[in-house]
């Protein structure tokens, strides 16, 4: 066939190999066993001679012989790519696919990978408009669809949370990601893997650069003088932040709390003049995310908080928050910064940041969205399921601090 006809194919099927020459149970003969039987029977050896040789049964290799031969000649031939195809179709389950079956699930899967994203007074959100799906990847440095956007993983482990009892509510993640992949093994349509995190069509790994701007850091505010409790997690009031950066000079900010992984998205909109005054040297930024107006935006968002509950926040060395001495006066939130070109210190900011990479892509003005948008997205964030948190949202490990800070009698660790 050509090659443009094994590509096409290959697509339609999610990238995924439609056959496997190997089987997952010992307990059938495998393509390297099916080798062997074909081998020794091309030599004229017996029935019992090759079970002894492969140390099967010979009931075993006298119905393989005998069922899975090839008869295109008019005479039973034994090969053992014709057995291993024959095997494999007879060995298919005759029931379709769990999410065609059961509507009520396939409901649900379909609601939390794709649907719409709500403020929490529940009004729906539309996000920027996309063009329609081609069968390729997410687009480069464009709009991407806004959506609830649950990972597989996350729904199938979330049934157990909401439907304990109920066993027909149940579906693997492997399950989900081939009704997406694979086309015509389920219900979801193909266009609906824009709603994965990664916006792949295909099964491939993808690099990512990773760029972090470098900014001046005294040694009293360095990660290693952080105090031990924000570094297991058991304590919270312990932030992560950091800016995910669009065009024109545009940006969000992002923090998350280390122990709930709750997320607080920081407005960040440009000044009176931008793009109306001349530039001036060593004047003010008026992009959104200078000093000052950093400081000014992340005390409205951290000063909204009980004080238990902001106790440090770790930043990477963007000069953005260079104004870091007087934000944590005014605030009360400790400032440390990570070593240089180590994201691995913020790990859950930046795993975050990932996340939010769906809903604002790279290379798109993110100076449009305002603060209810990003709260709407915020909202959607904190109320997936996380592994990491026993398949809780953060909203609902983060309330529950709340709720510990409430209770009369709780000595303060702040």
């Amino acid at each position: 066939m050509s090659a443009p006809v094994g590509i096409r194919w290959f697509r339609h099927a999610g990238g995924m190999a439609p056959l496997s020459l190997d089987e997952p149970s010992g307990r059938y003969l495998s393509f390297a066993e099916r080798e062997e039987i074909a081998l020794l029977k091309a030599q004229d050896k017996g029935v019992r001679e090759i079970a002894r040789t492969i140390a099967r049964d010979p009931g075993t290799i006298s119905r393989e012989l005998r069922r899975n031969a090839a008869t295109r000649n008019g005479k039973p031939v034994y090969r053992a790519v014709v057995a291993q195809w024959k095997a494999q179709q007879a060995a298919k389950r005759p029931k379709t696919a769990k999410l065609v079956d059961n509507a009520r699930l396939r409901e649900y899967v379909q609601d939390r990978l794709a649907g719409e994203v709500r403020r929490p007074d529940g009004t729906i959100v539309e996000g920027p408009a996309t063009p329609p799906w081609k069968g390729l990847n997410k687009p480069h440095r464009q709009d991407r669809r806004w959506s609830t956007a649950w990972s597989p993983e996350q729904i199938a482990c979330r049934l157990r949370v909401d439907f304990p009892d109920d066993g027909s509510m149940r579906i693997s993640h492997e399950a989900i990601y081939q009704s997406l992949f694979i086309e015509g093994r389920g219900t979801l349509k193909r266009e609906l893997v824009t709603c994965l995190r990664t916006g792949r069509a295909l099964r491939e790994p993808r690099a990512r650069a990773r760029n972090k701007p470098q900014g001046h850091v005294t040694a009293d505010v360095v990660l290693s003088e952080r105090p031990a409790e924000a570094d297991d997690r058991a304590v919270p009031g312990h932030w992560e932040g950091d800016l995910i950066i669009g065009t024109g000079r545009s940006a969000i900010g992002t923090l998350v709390e280390r122990s709930s992984r709750s997320t607080l998205l920081v407005h960040l909109p440009r000044l009176d003049g931008w793009g109306e005054k001349p530039y001036v040297k060593n004047g003010p930024s008026l992009g959104g995310y200078g000093a000052v107006a950093m400081n000014a935006a992340l005390m409205e968002a951290m000063t909204k908080l009980p004080e238990q509950l902001r106790k440090t926040l770790t930043w990477d060395r963007g000069k953005e928050l260079s104004g870091h001495a007087q934000f944590a006066m005014e605030s009360g939130t400790r400032v440390f910064f990570a070593d240089p070109h180590s994201p691995w210190q913020r790990p859950t900011n930046e795993n975050t940041n990932g996340l939010l990479r769906q809903y604002f892509p790279k290379g798109t003005d993110l100076s449009r969205w305002s603060a209810e948008d990003l709260e709407a997205v915020a909202y959607a964030l904190n109320n997936r399921p996380r592994k990491i948190l026993g398949w809780k949202t953060p909203a609902e490990v983060f309330e529950e601090q709340l709720r510990s800070l409430q209770q009369p009698g709780v000595a303060s660790t702040g």
